[in-house]
This record gives C-alpha cells, structure tokens and sequence, in this order.
C-alpha cells in the first residue's frame, strides 16, 4: 500500500481551521494523520512531498453541474442535434476538466437521459477520468415545464411518485424537480411556480423512501416556499428570494446552492454572440436581484453550498472555481468560499463522512497548489498553479502527476 507524506504545508482542512507547516499522511486512498511537523514523523518508505509554499485543500465540491451541456450559447439546441454516444462523449471530456481543475466530486442534477450513471460506474471503475459523481438523472418536470429538455415531464402526485421510482431504479443518488420557470427554456417564466405543493411533496416522500435527498430548481420566491414546504434539501439558484423565502429556509434547514455564474456568464454575453435573445434578457433582468438574494443569504446565516450550473451558456466545464470569486466579490471571507466548496458542500450531498475535511480516516481527496488563497481566492482558478490534484489517495492531475505516479 503506497505511503505519501506532504510536509511542511499550509493545510486549509475544511473545518475553518489552518495548520501552518503540518504534515498530512496518506496511506492507499486514505488519510492516516494530519497535524503539525513538529508532532508527526514521517513513516519508514513513504514517498515525500516538500509543500514548503504550498496550500493543501480538500478536493473542492461542485453541487450544480451538467455534464451533458457544453456551454455553448444554445444549449437548448446543440443537444437537441445531438445522438447520445456524442452527448456521453462530450460528457467524459467534460468531467475530465472538471477534475483536472480540482473539483473530485460533483453533482450532477440534470441529464438528457440516464447515461450519466454509465458515466459515473466508467469513472468508478477507472475507464475514464472524472470526479464522484452524485446523479440526479432525468430532472422531474410539469408538462411544458422548465428544464423539459432533460426533463421527464408529468402530470399530478402518481405519475410523480412513478417518475421519482423510475430515476432510482436507473441509478439516482438524488432527486430533482422544477419548482419554477427557468432562463433556459422557452416560454417558462422564472418568477412563476411550477409543479404543485402536492406533487413537489410526493417527490420528496418517494425520495426518502429510498433514502435520497432532494434538490429543487427554483428562482421565484413561490417556487422557492413550494419546495421548501415540500420538505426539499436545496433550492437551486434562489435567485429572487423574498424575506418570507428567507425565513423558512432558515427555519427548515434548507441549503441555498446559488450559481452566481451561470447568470453572470448569460448575462454578459453581447448582442450576436449566439444566446438566444429571451435567454440573455431573462438573464439579464436578474442577475442584481441575484446578488441581493445571496447577500440576504449570507447575513441570515442560511446555508450555502457551492455550485455553479457548468454546462451553461460560456459557462464551462473546468472554470468552476470562478464561483468561489463570484461569492466572495459579494461578501463572503475567503475562508467561507472554501467552506461552501468543501465540507458544506458535501453535507448537502451527503457524503461528509467521506469527504470534504481533511481528518484522519477520511478519503484522500486533496487539493494541492501553489499559492494562499485566503489572501488571493482566484489563486484556485490559475490551473498553472495545480500542484496535485488528488483522487483517493492518487495523483490524477497537476504538476506533479507524472513524478509521483512513477514511484507508486
């Protein structure tokens, strides 16, 4: 079983804390000991890592992406010409810069159909490269409702139970619905609500059934308090969130997973540059409310979990990090940026027994680059600075990928 000892690096452990000049130990796919220098020898035959210089982070957590969109301009059409052998193509490559850019797990709420989950047992299996995946499958949907083009689109409580059944049985590890209109989809308004309270309730009630979780899309404050009285885990973007919105998510534990960027990226694209006008306007009309949304957020203290809803419009696979400046340009410390990246986000998905902190016993999913970014946050989004990008205790990128790959 390989040994790696990194010494003498700043470490950012996910928890708030930072050790300066610690060592963290990996033995296999694990942490085996994380703590100062002065405390902590390094074991007979462990491969060593000089991180004089260096930040160690837990491998940083992508709540809202879509791996079956390329962030072209139209993504509404380019998957609509796509077959689905070139859409899990496109797919693969994506999760690959994805990973290459320090982001070892992702969820992915929302694909055309269900070969995300042959993506994520190709990734398991080391075929292809890629972070964790946690899988929504089909995005649930009314009839004529947002998001219907990776949607399964029903009608009322039991063809909603059926449709939450049938993402499980294909392989969902959580479940999402359309609580309101979307930017994306023609003739959907953001602000209006979608689906019922009765069918968003039936949703969750199935989904917890099976021991899943459930994350709502929703702009609206409507949108917002239907899903929320559902008993949903998120609300995806919350973009025009009331004071009412804002007071039942605190009160129900509702984490707000905010994609700065997918608006900001439509947004500011010009006049000709090929998003579809309705799209760019929508975008366009929101994106202050937007920030007024997350500062609310923010000061509340309700829970924030990072994503970014790559797959967008100019908003790309591998620029996830670009987030994390977006969060702190409007308000939040450095230090909760990463928190919101790392072990929040991996309470929302569910999997912080596994990840996001770095603590003995914990998987080796590690971040290490060149750089502090609790001075400089856009430091992670510089890929010349990804010293090792570490996936269950293995170099799969970075500057040192070849050099500690040749001695395991």
């Amino acid at each position: 079983m390989t040994l790696l000892a990194i010494r003498s690096v700043r470490v950012i452990d996910g928890t708030g804390r930072t050790i300066e000049r610690a060592t963290v130990i990996i033995r296999g796919a694990m942490i085996a000991a994380v703590g100062s220098d002065r405390d902590l020898s390094i074991p007979r035959g462990a491969i060593k890592i000089d991180g004089r210089g260096l930040t160690l982070l837990p491998g940083l957590i992508d709540c809202h992406v879509h791996f079956c969109l390329g962030a072209e301009p139209d993504v509404v059409g380019a998957i609509a010409k796509e077959t689905p052998a070139l859409n899990l193509l496109k797919a693969s490559r994506a999760a690959r810069e994805t990973l290459e850019a320090g982001f070892t797990t992702v969820r992915d709420v929302g694909a055309r159909d269900h070969s995300i989950f042959t993506l994520q047992q190709a990734i398991k299996t080391g075929l292809v490269q890629g972070p964790r995946i946690i899988g929504a499958g089909l995005a649930i949907c009314m009839i004529g409702g947002h998001a219907r083009f990776i949607g399964q689109e029903v009608q009322g409580v039991k063809q909603v139970r059926s449709a939450v059944r049938e993402q499980i049985a294909a392989g969902a590890d959580v479940i999402k619905v359309i609580a309101s209109g979307g930017v994306l989809t023609p003739r959907t308004s953001p602000d209006q609500a979608q689906m019922t309270i009765e069918e968003l309730r039936a949703a969750v009630e199935e989904a917890q059934l099976a021991g899943r979780k459930v994350a709502a899309h929703a702009h609206g404050s409507s949108g917002m308090k239907n899903a929320i009285l559902a008993g949903v885990h998120s609300i995806e973007h919350a973009t025009l969130m009331d004071e009412e919105a804002a007071t039942l998510m605190k009160q129900h534990g509702v984490f707000m997973v905010p994609t700065l960027t997918a608006l900001a990226t439509t947004a500011s694209c010009r006049l000709g540059c090929g998003v579809p006008d309705s799209v760019r306007d929508k975008a366009a009309a929101m994106t202050k409310r937007h920030a007024v949304s997350f500062k609310k957020a923010l000061r509340d203290g309700i829970q924030i979990a990072m994503g970014t809803d790559a797959g967008t419009p100019f908003n790309f696979h591998g620029e996830n990090a670009q987030e994390l400046e977006r969060m702190v340009a409007f308000g939040m410390s450095p230090m909760q940026a990463i928190l919101a990246s790392t072990s929040s986000a991996a309470r929302l998905i569910g999997i912080q027994d596994q990840v996001g902190t770095i603590e003995k016993g914990k998987l080796a999913d590690l971040l290490l680059f060149k750089g502090n970014p609790l001075r400089h946050i856009e430091q992670l989004h510089d890929r010349d600075r990804m010293v090792g990008v570490i996936q269950a205790g293995r170099f799969v990128a970075g500057l040192l990928k070849k050099t500690i790959n040749d001695k395991q």
